[in-house]
């Protein structure tokens, strides 16, 4: 929002909570109430606000609406989201159909998720991880299908740092809870939140179609970022436990991603948006944000 407001964008901003309205107007938008999951509220949202970009960023990840991180049980910590990645997407675009809105940019998912056969960094040619979490990887594959088809643009994000957006890991890291698994092999994909929203606002403002992978320039194993940021934490160096070990503990999804996760190449976006990063490595990153 920040970013949009700044190159002289108008922008209404919605929320399901109430009290948030007013960080909403802080931060330069219009505020909605509107519930994401309710066809009626986002048509009578997109009706009055008659935008010419819809940009969907609808997740349910927060503590109010999924409760603490559960990778050891992704269908259930992600049900909000995957029912927002899937109904919530097609109210919006029905509703944008309804109001002419021409163009829609959705926030997708890149971070070490690509199919765990091939190299270790995919382009937007190789497909997601078909293995994923069912009702997760379904929700992914709906939302980039319908949108595409559609004419609008997905950005599958990396996994997303910055103020406050890490807060929960760097706590388990800090604690020593936050272990390496395996030999730490699986790669994964980051990306500043600045530079997130730095690569919508280009595709909002290009009116981008496809899909573009929203990543730093250094996708990375385990074995690598996760010691990096325990340093740049002040904690003390990862333990290591066998995977056999942590599929009990946390589950298959966390194993994967720490010893066969994907990581994504960003050069698309760089080519095709003109996307220049803030931050082009998580660790100039990491280190700025924990210092």
């Amino acid at each position: 929002m920040p970013q949009l407001v700044a190159r002289g964008h108008q922008v209404t901003g919605t929320t399901t909570d109430p009290g948030t309205v007013g960080l909403l107007e802080q931060l330069g938008a219009e505020a909605v109430v509107m519930d994401g999951l309710d066809a009626a509220s986002v048509g009578e949202a997109v009706a009055t606000a008659r935008p010419d970009v819809i940009v969907h960023q609808m997740t349910g990840l927060s503590a109010a609406h999924a409760g603490k991180p559960d990778l050891r049980h992704p269908d259930r910590f992600f049900a909000v989201t995957n029912r927002l990645r899937t109904e919530g997407t097609d109210h919006l675009l029905a509703a944008a159909e309804a109001a002419g809105v021409s163009h829609l940019v959705a926030q997708g998912f890149g971070a070490f998720n690509a199919v765990r056969t091939g190299p270790w960094v995919n382009t937007e040619e190789d497909p997601l991880n078909p293995d994923l979490a069912a009702a997760l990887s379904d929700a992914l594959h709906h939302l980039e299908d319908v949108v595409v088809t559609a004419g609008g643009a997905v950005l599958r994000y990396g996994a997303l740092y910055g103020p406050g957006a890490i807060d929960d890991q760097v706590t388990l890291v800090r604690k020593r809870q936050y272990p390496l698994v395996g030999g730490g092999t699986g790669y994964n994909s980051w990306v500043h939140l600045d530079d997130a929203a730095g690569a919508t606002v280009l595709a909002v403002e290009q009116h981008a179609r496809g899909v573009f992978n929203v990543v730093d320039d250094e996708p990375a194993p385990a074995g690598v970022w996760l010691p990096y940021l325990a340093e740049c934490a002040g904690a003390k160096r990862p333990m290591r436990v066998p995977a056999w070990l942590a599929r009990l503990l946390a589950g298959d999804m966390a194993v994967m991603m720490m010893t066969e996760g994907r990581g994504f190449s960003n050069a698309k976006a760089k080519r095709e948006l003109g996307w220049e990063l803030r931050y082009p490595s998580w660790r100039q990153g990491f280190k700025e944000e924990l210092a």
